[in-house]
């Protein structure tokens, strides 16, 4: 399992740990994790060298689990995209090279749709994106899943994953779009009001689990049943919304590179605030025979409650934030 490191890691490996089934549970990053993984064996190894390939083929592997999606800005871009693209590149190179290998689950993000003013009103596996992703973590993701199929093409007997996962939310999940809901007043896009779905994280783990102890190859949306405006977010959550011109808004995300509480507004995250996205998770519900514990809905008030920010802020306090811009939310 790649990624184990971080949040989502290693959450399903704890999953996997309790699953008597599983002989041996092998994640790798190239730090140590925060806390104990239980019977997990942690090796830092950096998937984008040829190294990956030695733990693949030392240890039997017969199932790998990619995780290491980055979807945060976390430095410059061209590191950002070594990290996703470069690394997957040498994963799955190790992958076709390894006898042992059987089954590939990939975690990916239902931003490879995009988001324009001309999308589908919701997304089935088999839509193309109306404006192909230009820049950060879901072109990524395009590419990524590009490199996944042609793995597929050239090992036909291995049972293959893609999982575009919705925006994670719940209590444990800090994302830029948990810091956008947290700020103390929130800039909006200027006439829009987008349609937005989440996905729990305990409904992320429980089909990335599934899908690693069953077979379930394909390609599968990821999300909680429903949709909230993004306006209706807000009020739920308590927080006055200051609506700003677009150009505004992405001059806020520039100024993210140099302030971390304003790295929530990367180009693909404003687009997803400016339009939104929806997609259509019939094909999981049938595979599965399950649906998640969680709609949109409730997913994000497992967040709001989690935080505490169902309580409005001052009026006093939003007006000299604001300087007296006015309160929409």
């Amino acid at each position: 399992m790649t990624g184990v490191s971080r949040f989502l890691g290693a959450r399903v490996a704890t999953a996997l740990e309790a699953d008597p089934r599983i002989e041996r549970v092998i994640g790798v990053d190239t730090v140590p994790p925060g806390t104990p993984l239980g019977r997990t064996e942690f090796v830092r190894v950096d998937i984008r060298t040829p190294s990956i390939a030695k733990v693949i083929a030392s240890a039997d592997v017969d199932t790998v689990v990619h995780l290491n999606l980055v979807t945060a800005p976390a430095g410059p871009r061209p590191k950002m995209k070594e990290l996703n693209v470069i690394g997957t590149m040498q994963l799955l190179a190790a992958c076709q090279r390894s006898p042992d290998m059987r089954k590939l689950v990939v975690r990916s993000s239902a931003a490879v749709y995009g988001a324009s003013p001309r999308d589908h009103a919701v997304f089935s596996e088999m839509d193309e994106p109306v404006e192909a992703p230009s820049s950060g973590y879901a072109k990524d993701a395009v590419e990524i899943e590009g490199y996944v199929r042609g793995l597929k093409r050239r090992r036909s007997d291995l049972k293959v994953s893609v999982l575009r996962f919705a925006s994670f939310l719940g209590p444990g999940v800090d994302s830029p779009l948990t810091r956008y809901f947290r700020m103390p007043v929130v800039p909006t896009v200027l006439g829009f009001d987008p349609r937005l779905q989440f996905v729990h994280e305990d409904d992320g783990i429980e089909v990335l689990r599934r899908m690693i102890v069953e077979d379930h190859p394909g390609t599968y949306n990821v999300a909680g049943d429903g949709v909230l405006l993004l306006s209706q977010a807000l009020r739920r959550a308590g927080r006055p919304s200051v609506p700003m011109p677009a150009a505004t808004l992405s001059a806020l995300g520039d100024a993210g590179r140099r302030l971390p509480s304003m790295s929530a507004f990367s180009p693909e995250l404003l687009r997803w605030l400016t339009y939104g996205r929806v997609v259509d998770t019939a094909r999981l519900v049938k595979e599965l025979a399950w649906r998640p514990k969680y709609g949109s809905e409730a997913a994000f008030g497992e967040f709001v409650q989690a935080q505490g920010l169902s309580r409005r802020i001052p009026v006093e306090l939003f007006d000299r934030l604001t300087g007296g811009l006015g309160n929409s939310g």
